[in-house]
């Protein structure tokens, strides 16, 4: 079975459900890999919040609490649709939690996954990145794209804050109006994408699972747009039926 660790944010749960749905060769409902959702936002801090230091819990704890859970209930492979939370210093905690309880489950990261994608399919290529605060203080992505010898291209701080209150404002970032989202998140965000083409980006990556709501197309400015979410889904179809696993096209 497939476990998810939802609620980071709520529809970032149940959209990589969706994905691992819309990725997998099915012709009747049967034909569907097992998949278990468990949504409980009100146990999990925000995680931008815990790496700016706004928020004193490790986020960690609970994610890795539910991922055992998840297991408990029958889960073999987990993922976290959250990128901030592939942040070191929380999913490292995670995973030592996890061995502390002798869990046998594997968590995927997503970042990881992301890279490995466009490695695959880009090859040397300059990425750019939309995210939160916390992800690009962190270096997350730009840290795991060196190491597979891609150039990141990230928002300068300007701009850097212009996204993340596109995700964040309670007025009219994602986060508070995803269904439908605002012209105003989606206009600055878009925006952003045409500023990072002009420092150089060939791709862009969705680097915070709410992006993917605002901007559903393939390629913004003439840019190829890589969802992690949808890479998460389908990793998690190929480690547990490869078979079931539409091949991919661009």
């Amino acid at each position: 079975m497939i476990g998810i660790v939802g609620g980071v944010g709520p529809l970032a749960g149940v959209d990589i459900v969706k994905k691992i749905i819309e990725e997998t060769d099915a012709r009747r409902d049967q034909d569907h890999l097992p998949v278990l959702l468990s949504s409980q936002s009100n146990r999990i801090p925000d995680r931008t919040g815990y790496l700016v230091g706004e928020e004193i819990t490790n986020p960690a704890h609970a994610i890795a609490e539910i991922a055992f859970e998840l297991e408990k209930a029958g889960a073999t492979v987990v993922a976290i649709p959250c990128n901030t939370a592939h942040s070191p210093r929380i999913f490292e905690v995670i995973q030592e939690e996890l061995h502390s309880k002798g869990s046998n489950i594997k968590v995927l990261h997503m970042v990881e996954e992301t890279a490995k994608f466009i490695k695959e399919h880009h090859s040397d290529i300059q990425v750019g990145v939309l995210s939160t605060i916390g992800t690009r203080n962190t270096g997350l992505y730009k840290n795991v794209l060196e190491n597979f010898g891609l150039t990141c291209v990230e928002p300068n701080d300007e701009l850097q804050q212009k996204v993340h209150q596109a995700i964040y404002d309670q007025t009219y970032g994602i986060k508070a109006y995803s269904s439908p989202v605002t012209n105003r998140a989606h206009d600055v965000l878009v925006a952003a994408i045409k500023e990072l083409k002009a420092q150089g980006a060939q791709v862009i990556i969705l680097g915070c699972t709410e992006l993917p709501l605002a901007l559903r197309e393939k390629s913004y400015s003439g840019l190829p747009v890589i969802d992690p979410n949808r890479i998460l889904a389908r990793t998690l179809i190929k480690e547990l039926d490869e078979s079931k696993l539409i091949p991919y096209s661009d």
